[in-house]
């Protein structure tokens, strides 16, 4: 089979079986597209069923030698992996040439971190003159007190409250309950809210039980929650790029640098494995090189 052929099967493949838009179908015969100039410019006259291993890792090395992000090699790479696995499918080869196949390892990009100052600056922005002021204060500080994904945030229940034990019952990816302790602050914030705001509100038919309504009594949503955030950063002029997530972060990583237990901030974070959590203690080492590069004479040579 040639390679328009192929291509022109692979595409009535995705769009048909695969139910794929125009766009990623555009995608994926763009990686098929490097491919096929890679080998000729290689003077390469061989069809896709002669596509061997060796002619894919060399075709990896191109693509690095042209400047191509290792994101991007990734995302190709995939691409090709899934034309070679259709080719399987069709029966029209026999062994896949991907297999073997790796793609460069991806760094993880280390999240933001706000520091406690920068905390305090972004409440310190909070109009409490409007009426949902407080409902927004208590949201800042839950999120950073107990280190909750927004998911965990918006179907924070009252009956999950354990105030006088100060902690909170979440329910978090996967349906699992975790405890999480929650901080005095973040509690007095939570209460002066219900007085202040929620008990003045109607609850909807299914939000009664909800902690964070909104202005006609219904669950908040997320979108809601990284606008509030969004909004407030802009206010208090913190120039790093904050979502609600930021606060999670923040909460695990001042945990980690305060001396905590990385199988304690797993559980509170609620991750499943620790190699996710690990990330904070990569997070608090980049933290000291760049004090270091910044602050240390011989590090500016």
């Amino acid at each position: 089979m040639d390679w328009e052929k192929a291509s022109t099967n692979y595409t009535a493949f995705l769009r048909l079986e695969k139910s794929l838009s125009a766009n990623s179908i555009e995608a994926y015969q763009d990686d098929l597209k490097k491919l096929r100039d890679y080998l000729q410019l290689q003077s390469l006259t061989i069809s896709p069923e002669q596509v061997e291993y060796s002619h894919l890792k060399e075709f990896v090395v191109w693509l690095n030698d042209l400047g191509i992000s290792p994101r991007s090699q990734a995302r190709i790479i995939s691409g090709l992996k899934s034309f070679f696995r259709y080719m399987m499918i069709e029966e029209i080869i026999t062994k896949d040439p991907t297999e073997l196949l790796e793609g460069p390892r991806l760094g993880r990009k280390l999240p933001d971190v706000l520091s406690l100052p920068e905390i305090d600056q972004l409440l310190a922005a909070i109009d409490l003159s409007k009426p949902e002021g407080h409902r927004n204060k208590a949201i800042i500080e839950t999120l950073y007190s107990c280190g909750l994904r927004v998911s965990e945030l918006i179907d924070l229940r009252m009956t999950n409250l354990f105030f006088d034990e100060e902690f909170i019952k979440v329910l978090g990816k996967g349906s699992k309950e975790r405890l999480v302790p929650i901080s005095p602050k973040a509690i007095r914030e939570i209460q002066f809210y219900f007085t202040q705001y929620r008990h003045h509100l109607t609850p909807k038919k299914g939000s009664e039980n909800i902690v964070f309504l909104n202005r006609r009594g219904g669950k908040i949503t997320r979108v809601m929650i990284f606008t509030i955030v969004k909004q407030l950063a802009v206010k208090a002029g913190l120039k790093k790029k904050i979502s609600p997530h930021t606060f999670r972060h923040s909460f695990a990583t001042h945990l980690v640098d305060g001396g905590a237990d990385l199988r304690a901030v797993q559980e509170l974070l609620g991750h499943a494995n620790i190699s996710t959590t690990q990330v904070y203690t990569h997070l608090t080492t980049e933290h000291v090189r760049r004090a270091y590069e910044k602050s240390h004479p011989r590090a500016r040579e």
